[in-house]
């Protein structure tokens, strides 16, 4: 059922998915934005409920200099009932989320991306070329011990029109939940 993830340099796979606002979502959603960073996500992964706080942090961080952050959610709900798109709706309004949260059903759009985990993170730049995979950053239980920020400093690279330093860096969290 896997493919390959996404290389470095790759163009971001279009997507047409229902995000927990029922408003549907694809790249021209996104249009105009410098940088679009895509977050394999869902509700019960203790790793994602670590880093939810910081991906809001970075949403309104960068917002106005124009990153847009959206979350996908592809794990196969009948395995955890709280992935269902309604979980997702009531979990977007508790932690007051500020970004799309949006629901992969058919699992189509983490395979076309070659995800594993979540969370995962691929940053795009304003072309939609792929210019960093993998982690937030080196600490997901204690973020006050956090020593290299990956993704906010690929982010700001990214803003500023520069070279990524450190490209790629292994994803961890919990395995995506796949349809048998």
């Amino acid at each position: 059922m896997k493919i390959d993830t996404l290389s470095i340099g790759s163009k971001c796979p279009d997507f047409n998915l229902k995000g927990v606002d029922l408003k549907n979502y694809n790249l021209k959603s996104f249009t105009g934005k410098k940088a679009l960073v895509v977050i394999f996500s869902c509700n019960h992964c203790p790793y994602v409920q670590a880093y939810e706080d910081r991906i809001i942090s970075l949403q309104k961080k960068y917002f106005e200099k124009s990153l847009q952050i959206i979350a996908i959610n592809s794990n196969d709900d009948s395995q955890y009932e709280e992935d269902s798109f309604e979980g997702m709706i009531d979990r977007a309004k508790e932690k007051e989320y500020n970004f799309p949260y949006l629901r992969d059903d058919d699992q189509s759009i983490a395979n076309a991306f070659g995800a594993t985990h979540t969370p995962e993170i691929f940053l795009f730049d304003s072309e939609r070329i792929l210019v960093y995979h993998g982690k937030i950053d080196d600490n997901w239980l204690e973020e006050n011990k956090v020593k290299k920020q990956y993704l906010k400093n690929a982010i700001e690279e990214t803003l500023a029109g520069k070279e990524i330093s450190i490209p790629e860096t292994y994803s961890l969290g919990c395995t995506i939940k796949w349809r048998n």
